[in-house]
């Protein structure tokens, strides 16, 4: 697996962009876990309040984005990924004085998930207790987390597809994203600019799987 290394490494042969990307060749994206249309699943239901439809799925996706990381974290390594990186871009951490720093993918992804946990586990902020109001920052918390996430479901396509399909993970990896992205899109919770450089991968998969062909008669 030491050529995750050659994503990252800026040693000037050729740009990020050019490479292939694997995870968008058919046989890959047709693996999914669930076949339906998930925007059914995303859809805020009439009788339940928006800012807890929110919470409870942005809980579920950080839980569930955390699991999926963890399967290739040991791939994941300050010198398989000294950046942050997905497509061409380089993510870099700011701190909660918006300090730029540049730190190697699992730094920034243990910065994602420790800023995640300690959101989504506030009582002030998500809170669980019948009656108990969300905060006017909700919205804007809810958009800083799930753009956090995008930048890890971007890095593990990016530099850890070839382990996750080595694992036989590509299915929950495919239904993952497209779930995520179709129910960020819904509440406009992460910035299309943000999302764009995975825009191939997001067309594809958030589409239904195709029926399989009618038999002829």
């Amino acid at each position: 697996f030491s050529s995750a290394a050659s994503k990252t490494k800026p040693n000037g042969k050729k740009p990020p962009a050019e490479e292939k990307k694997q995870y968008l060749e058919p046989e890959f994206t047709k693996i999914r876990v669930v076949d339906f249309d998930l925007k059914e699943l995303v859809v805020l239901p009439r009788e339940i309040d928006l800012n807890e439809w929110l919470a409870s799925n942005t809980t579920t996706f950080f839980n569930l984005i955390n699991l999926q990381y963890s399967t290739i974290s040991e791939f994941c390594t300050g010198d398989t990924c000294q950046a942050m990186t997905a497509c061409n871009t380089i993510y870099y951490w700011y701190d909660e004085r918006g300090k730029k720093t540049k730190c190697t993918a699992p730094q920034y992804v243990d910065f994602v998930m420790s800023l995640c946990q300690k959101l989504v586990t506030d009582e002030e902020i998500f809170p669980t207790k019948y009656g108990k109001e969300f905060p006017n920052s909700f919205e804007s918390l809810v958009k800083k987390i799930c753009r956090y996430l995008f930048h890890v479901l971007a890095h593990l396509y990016w530099a850890h597809f070839k382990e996750t399909v080595a694992m036989d993970l590509q299915g929950h990896l495919n239904t993952l994203y497209a779930h995520f992205i179709v129910f960020v899109r819904e509440f406009n919770l992460v910035d299309p600019k943000e999302t764009c450089i995975m825009d191939d991968l997001s067309e594809v998969l958030c589409t239904p799987a195709p029926p399989p062909a009618p038999t002829p008669t």
